[in-house]
């Protein structure tokens, strides 16, 4: 009797040829920066938000605090001089004449640029070895100060004419307004020079008095553009935190994510790291006048300004400390040219 025999049928799927499988051969052996994380590489790290947040929330406390105070409710405010009377003044600190806003906040910028040369000149983690005193950290971080010193001047001092400040203040519909309309001079009345007057300085100089516009706080871009400038520079250096150095992400050419650490790397090495963390007399100069800045802060927060006018001083000093310090991140060609702090 004969055996029938019976055969299995079993397929075997080809492979696609538009999406070959993946082999041992050709997996990565690590993870790249890109797989491990969708953080983009423009946006600060959660300690860095964290840390940027204490601006805002300082602006916050500091009008509560007018608002809730009683001293504050029952003294005399100028709106058009943005002071309070001298004699009814709630606290030292809402004079215009007290000694911190004269001396420090006045000529904000020179203590910020005298702290900031101090710190980059004087720490240890800004040294290349083999590069003399300016090795390309101190170069980069050189480069960081004058386009944020550019920015300062623009905004405060001039651009092309009339500062943006002033310049804003008209585009709202501001303008110098006489406080005599008309002066005798040589036994004629003659029209007063206010309406030649384009700036803040030039107005008070003829005697007449800004109004009728948005008036960007000076005194919160400045305290806010100086001392962020100052922490985002010696934080990375002095506090060796995952979070303000490692975990930043950075774009390559090739459009891959990598740890601020390869970047380091990648640069050369850099600099000596030794004994980096330790806080030296340059140090400890930068922590204080960007402590002080802080604290002014608050005082203008408290005594000065509308909300309104604190809250666009706040969005242009984070503009500017965006397109320095987090922008460059995500855009290599920049990155070159202005480097990151600590890399």
């Amino acid at each position: 009797m004969a055996t029938r025999r019976t055969t299995t049928r079993v397929e075997v799927p080809l492979p696609d040829r538009n999406n070959p499988p993946t082999t041992n051969s050709t997996r990565p052996a690590h993870p790249t920066a890109s797989q491990t994380t969708t953080t983009h590489p423009s946006l600060p790290t959660p300690l860095e938000a964290l840390f940027l947040t204490i601006y805002p929330l300082t602006l916050l406390l500091g009008s509560l605090a007018s608002h809730l105070s009683p001293a504050t409710r029952s003294a005399t405010y100028n709106p058009t001089t943005q002071a309070y009377d001298p004699s009814t003044a709630p606290s030292y600190f809402a004079r215009k004449s007290n000694l911190f806003n004269v001396y420090f906040v006045k000529i904000g910028w020179f203590w910020i640029s005298l702290a900031w040369a101090c710190f980059v000149l004087g720490h240890g983690s800004l040294k290349s070895h083999g590069q003399g005193l300016l090795g390309r950290r101190r170069v980069q971080a050189g480069v960081r100060y004058v386009v944020v010193t550019c920015v300062w001047i623009a905004v405060t001092q001039w651009f092309f004419g009339a500062p943006i400040i002033d310049r804003s203040f008209r585009w709202t519909g501001g303008r110098c307004q006489a406080l005599e309309i008309e002066r005798e001079e040589g036994g004629f009345l003659v029209e007063g020079e206010v309406e030649k007057a384009f700036t803040h300085a030039a107005c008070k100089a003829v005697g007449g008095r800004w109004a009728g516009g948005h008036d960007i706080s000076g005194h919160v871009f400045l305290l806010i553009l100086g001392s962020a400038v100052l922490w985002l520079e010696l934080l990375p250096a002095v506090l060796k935190m995952e979070g303000l150095r490692e975990a930043r992400r950075v774009r390559m050419g090739d459009g891959s994510l990598r740890s601020a650490a390869f970047e380091a790397r990648r640069g050369g090495g850099g600099g000596d790291d030794e004994g980096a963390a330790e806080l030296g007399w340059a140090t400890k100069l930068a922590l204080g006048v960007a402590g002080l800045s802080w604290w002014m802060l608050l005082m203008t927060a408290a005594y000065f300004h509308t909300w309104f006018e604190k809250f666009t001083g706040l969005l242009v000093a984070f503009a500017a400390v965006y397109a320095v310090y987090f922008l460059p991140r995500g855009l290599p060609a920049w990155r070159r040219v202005v480097g990151m702090p600590g890399v």
